[in-house]
C-alpha cells in the first residue's frame, strides 16, 4: 500500500511556521478587541443555495470553483469558500439586528475553492474577516480599511498600497453594464475565452482578467466612476474625504471591481509590492443588498478579508521566525529521578511557568546536549543524588552556574524564582 499524502491543494502547517500564524492571530485579536468588533464562528459548509444566492451563479466561485456534494439526505451541500455569506445567514437565523445599533463582527478559519494551487493560494486556504452590518454611514467603510491597514503595519508590512473604486448601487451598474458591453462586444472575438462568456452573463469581471490582450482592450473601457448617480458619488467622495483626514494615501482604480456580485459602493484591495503577480493581501467592499437578498431586512453592510497563506508566505520573505523560549528544561535519569521530575515540572506548570521535560530517558550528555538547544533559561537536573535527597540541581543556561537546593524550597519560593528567570532571561538576551 502506498503512502498516503495530504491532497493537491492542501498542506500542513508545521510547528516551525505556526509561530508566525499565532502572530498573526494574536495582533488581529488584540486590534479587533480594541476596535470593540467581537468574534463569530460559522460551520465550515452550508447549504449550496447560500453561495448560489449570495455570492451570484455567475461568479466564478459558484461557476468553477466551488467543492459541492450531496449529503446522505440528498441535500446540496458546499464547503465555504468565503466567510461573509455565512455570517450574514447567522445574522438573519439568530435575529443579530434586533439588538440594535451596528453589528461589528470577525471571523477566522478555513476556506475551500478548487482552483490551481501556486504560492500562497491553496484549495483548502484560510482568511481572517470583519463584517460591520447595520451602517450605510462612509466611516464605516473607511473604518474597516483604517482597521486593516493597523493589522498589516502592526504586522511589520511596509511596502503596501491601498487601490479603491466604486461599483455604485444597482442603477450605477446596470447602466455600466450595458456601457461595457456596446464597447467589448466589438472586440469580443480578441477576449479570451472567458472573457467571451463573461461578456453576456458578468461583463465587469473581465475588468478582472489577467489575459494580456483583454488587459489591452479593456485599459480604454468606459469608467464606472463616470457612471455613478448623485447618491453614489457623494458617498465615494466621502470615503475619499476620510482617508485623507486619517493619513492613508490611496490610488483610485476604475478597474477594480472584485470578484463577487454583491458588492455595492466603494470596493478596495490592499496589495504588497513584495508579493509579485499575486499581490493583493486584503481585499473588500461594501455590500448593501446581501443581507435582504438573504431574506433579512434591508441592511447595508461592509467588510473585508485577509488571505492568510499570503499573507504569512510575505511574513516568512520579511522576517525570522519568532524563537519561543521556554522557562526550564528538565534533565533526568534514573527511576526514581524521572518519577520526581515529572511531579515536578507538572507543578511548576501550573505555578504559571514554561517547561519541558525530557522523556527520552537517554544519557545525560544527550538530554543536555537538548537542553542547550531548546532555549531554556535554565535546566533542572535530576539523577540518583538528588532523588534521593529529594533535591535539584538548578542550572542557568546563560551563565552556567549551578546550584543544589531541596525541591520543596523550589516550589516554595515561586516569586523569588520568577524573579531570577527574569534575571537570567536579560543574561541570555
Amino acid at each position: 500500500m502506498g503512502e498516503i499524502q495530504a491532497l493537491r491543494g492542501t498542506r500542513d502547517i508545521l510547528p516551525e511556521e505556526v509561530g508566525y500564524w499565532q502572530k498573526v492571530e494574536a495582533t488581529a485579536r488584540d486590534i479587533l478587541f480594541k476596535a470593540a468588533y467581537r468574534e463569530i464562528r460559522t460551520p465550515i459548509f452550508e447549504q449550496t443555495e447560500l453561495f448560489e444566492r449570495g455570492i451570484g451563479e455567475a461568479t466564478d466561485v459558484v461557476g468553477k470553483e466551488m467543492y459541492t456534494f450531496r449529503d446522505r439526505g440528498d441535500r446540496s451541500i458546499t464547503l465555504r469558500p468565503e466567510g461573509t455569506a455565512g455570517v450574514v445567514r447567522s445574522l438573519i437565523e439568530h435575529s443579530l439586528y434586533t439588538q440594535g445599533g451596528v453589528q461589528r463582527l470577525w471571523y477566522a478559519g478555513p476556506m475551500f475553492r478548487y482552483e490551481r494551487p501556486q504560492a500562497g493560494r491553496q484549495r483548502q486556504f484560510h482568511q481572517l474577516g470583519v463584517e460591520v452590518l447595520g451602517s450605510a454611514d462612509p466611516r464605516a467603510d473607511v473604518e474597516v480599511i483604517a482597521i486593516a491597514t493597523n493589522i498589516l503595519q502592526t504586522l511589520g508590512l511596509k511596502n503596501l498600497h491601498l487601490d479603491i473604486n466604486s461599483v455604485g448601487n444597482l442603477e450605477d451598474r446596470n447602466a455600466y453594464r450595458q456601457a461595457l458591453v456596446d464597447y467589448l462586444t466589438p472586440y469580443k472575438d480578441e477576449l479570451d475565452p472567458d472573457s467571451q462568456e463573461r461578456l453576456s452573463r458578468n461583463p465587469l469581471r473581465i475588468l478582472d482578467s489577467k489575459d494580456k490582450r483583454t488587459q489591452e482592450i479593456a485599459q480604454n473601457a468606459p469608467s464606472i466612476l463616470d457612471h455613478l448617480g448623485a447618491y453614489s458619488r457623494q458617498h465615494f467622495d466621502k470615503v475619499q474625504q476620510l482617508l485623507a483626514d486619517l493619513g492613508i494615501s490611496y490610488q483610485l482604480n476604475p478597474r477594480l471591481v472584485r470578484g463577487l456580485d454583491y458588492y455595492t459602493h466603494t470596493a478596495f484591495e490592499i496589495q504588497s509590492d513584495d508579493l509579485g503577480a499575486q499581490a493583493t493581501v486584503c481585499g473588500g467592499g461594501r455590500y448593501d443588498g446581501l443581507v435582504a437578498q438573504l431574506g433579512g431586512p434591508e441592511t447595508p453592510a461592509v467588510g473585508w478579508a485577509i488571505g492568510l497563506e499570503r499573507l504569512i508566505l510575505l511574513l516568512q520573505q520579511l522576517q525570522e521566525p519568532a524563537v519561543s523560549s521556554i522557562d526550564f528544561y528538565v534533565v533526568s535519569r534514573g527511576e526514581a529521578a524521572e518519577a520526581q521530575a515529572l511531579v515536578l515540572a507538572q507543578k511548576l506548570r501550573q505555578a504559571g511557568f514554561s517547561v519541558d521535560l525530557d522523556l527520552s530517558g537517554s544519557a545525560f550528555k544527550k538530554q543536555f546536549a537538548r537542553a542547550d538547544r531548546s532555549g531554556a533559561i535554565a535546566c533542572l537536573i535530576l539523577g540518583d543524588e538528588e532523588a534521593a535527597n529529594h533535591t535539584v540541581k538548578l542550572k542557568w543556561m546563560a551563565s552556567k552556574e549551578q546550584s543544589a537546593i531541596p525541591q520543596t524550597e523550589l516550589l516554595a519560593n515561586i516569586e523569588e524564582l520568577r524573579s531570577q528567570l527574569t534575571r537570567g532571561k536579560q543574561k541570555s538576551e
